[in-house]
């Protein structure tokens, strides 16, 4: 295979560990906390996971403990959901952790997600597989999937497979759904005394995996240097042909975290955050007269130019929006799905719904422009839920700018001209070589997982904290996943979820941009981020995230 340069150079790069991490297995204690509760929902939860539920917080810290096994161990690892740069790190520090803690032991890969583990799908990972994937980016080690372990045959076919192949332990890199089924398996396993072991690693781009002990979920930071990366190029570029406006969807259905990030790195003249839009109770008209209001005053100003961040969530955030989707997603049952399917004209798509949905719902959707009115309609997800990323919003709001504009300037009140250009980034950050905090933190989580498991622990999501000091002071570790769950309705029923982070409007993060985005909406104030840095000096490639180190430090850090 030949490899790039970047490739090889890669390869070369030695991962820094949390100094703990770095000693002998003799010479790491284990350190447990009380018990712990989730913050609500204790009885329900406590009734499910009645064999993991208060289970104490656990720390590595340096000094004699002798409890660590050093027993020859088999282990599965697999990846769930969507890609995030640093998966394979994950991978090569777990099976240098079971190499380190006994030659003997052995990895397998379950191939592609969940549906490995259900259909014994392995592959034995060795050195010189683990050495062609080391500090790059993708999941194509062993693959990735979506399947949810949910259904009594799953667990039992999970449970035959670990048999099968003699596993002591599971490891399931995901995000909140993958390891809400990290905590069913473990406590499954249990239920029919069967010792084997799962631990979970927090893994999405969206950043929506996090508490006070999970500071940041993998590949958040690389994907959001890789956005504002192209950004930062729009950016550049806007400001040199002075004649377009960039509307930049950005990944992020359930949370603002990524636009928030990018933001805050980049500098751009509007950037919505779709907790403050459903906070607040904007209408898609609001969304629109904040747009124009920059866009009205940068003309007069001499700007025909700017650029506008939005979540890919936004839509759904939008009250007025969000009923409407509600209403389709009664409305469109399998048989409705596939009479609109057959239906080639859009306009007539949109017609049928008459009857079925609200009289306010159907005005709404006829109001808006046919294509969008007609990809709120398609297929919905596996969830029965529409599919935000394939809907267009900023060339919605591309079209509805547009036309306020038009009737601003019939009235005299604007005098520039409007161009609009729109753009969604999010394969383009899934699978980028990771940065060096993510190569490091990552290689840390697995190294991490094997702990977890050498200390016999299992429905444990391992976490490495103060992630915004050096490596070597990085504390490892492991919360209970029981901690961290409530009780949600999804898809007409009461489950139990691992509860996903938002933007906190009180937070740090935001206030930053509070503070700016005035300034940032008249002034052409861009930020160029440039490219991930993977050599030279520290402040420049070791860098993490402005949220990371906002919420860390306080908004003293921000500039």
């Amino acid at each position: 295979m030949e490899l790039s340069v970047l490739q090889k150079a890669r390869y070369a790069y030695k991962p820094r560990l949390p100094s703990v991490l770095t000693q002998d297995l003799a010479s790491i204690a284990v350190k447990q906390g009380a018990s712990t509760e989730a913050d609500a929902d204790q009885e329900v939860l406590q009734a499910l996971f009645k064999h993991t539920y208060g289970q104490p917080i656990v720390t590595f810290e340096k000094g004699a403990c002798g409890t660590l096994t050093t027993r020859p161990l088999k282990v599965g690892v697999l990846l769930s959901g969507g890609q995030a740069p640093g998966g394979h790190n994950v991978i090569a520090g777990l099976h240098d952790g079971l190499k380190k803690g006994n030659p003997e032991s052995l990895l397998y890969g379950l191939c592609k997600g969940p549906a490995g583990l259900v259909e014994n799908k392995a592959l034995l990972l060795n050195a010189s597989t683990i050495d062609e994937y080391r500090n790059t980016g993708g999941f194509d080690i062993i693959g990735s999937g979506r399947t949810k372990i949910e259904k009594p045959e799953q667990f039992a076919a999970s449970l035959a497979t670990a048999r099968a192949l003699g596993l002591d332990a599971i490891v399931i890199v995901g995000g909140d759904d993958s390891n809400t089924n990290a905590a069913f398996l473990a406590e499954y396993f249990l239920d029919k005394e069967v010792p084997i072991q799962v631990i979970g690693c927090p893994k999405t781009i969206d950043g929506d995996l996090k508490n006070e002990y999970i500071e940041a979920s993998f590949g958040f930071d690389t994907a959001c240097k890789t956005y504002s990366e192209l950004i930062g190029n729009i950016c550049r570029d806007a400001n040199s042909a002075k004649k377009y406006w960039h509307f930049i969807k950005l990944m992020g259905r359930s949370a603002s975290h990524v636009t928030l990030e990018c933001a805050l790195q980049t500098q751009p003249n509007i950037c919505f955050i779709s907790e403050e839009v459903r906070e607040k109770h904007w209408s898609l008209s609001q969304v629109v007269d904040t747009i124009c209001e920059s866009v009205v005053k940068r003309a007069d100003a001499g700007n025909n130019f700017g650029i506008v961040l939005i979540p890919e969530g936004l839509i759904e955030f939008v009250p007025e929006m969000k009923a409407l989707i509600d209403r389709l997603n009664d409305a469109l049952t399998p048989s409705l799905s596939q009479e609109l399917s057959s239906i080639r004209d859009p306009k007539l798509r949109v017609d049928l719904l008459s009857g079925k949905i609200s009289k306010e719902a159907l005005q709404l959707l006829q109001s808006l422009p046919l294509d969008i009115a007609s990809q709120l309609l398609m297929d919905r997800d596996p969830h029965g839920n529409v599919q935000v990323s394939r809907i267009e919003t900023e060339k919605l709001l591309i079209d509805m700018v547009g036309k306020k504009l038009y009737q601003l300037k019939a009235s005299g009140l604007y005098k520039g001209k409007f161009s609009g250009l729109g753009h969604f980034f999010g394969y383009e950050g899934r699978c980028s070589f990771p940065s060096n905090f993510d190569a490091d933190y990552c290689y840390s989580l697995g190294m991490n997982a094997f702990m977890l498991i050498a200390a016999g622990l299992t429905s444990y999501l391992g976490v490495i904290r103060n992630l915004s000091a050096p490596s070597q002071e990085w504390i490892a570790g492991g919360v209970p996943l029981t901690m961290m769950m409530n009780i949600e309705r999804r898809q007409g029923s009461s489950k139990p979820v691992i509860k996903k982070a938002l933007v906190e409007l009180d937070g740090e993060p935001f206030k930053a941009l509070v503070a700016k985005r005035d300034e940032w909406a008249l002034k052409t104030s861009y930020l160029f981020p440039g490219s991930i840095q993977y050599f030279g000096p520290p402040e420049v490639c070791d860098q993490s995230t402005k949220t990371l180190q906002l919420e860390r430090a306080g908004a003293s850090r921000f500039n």
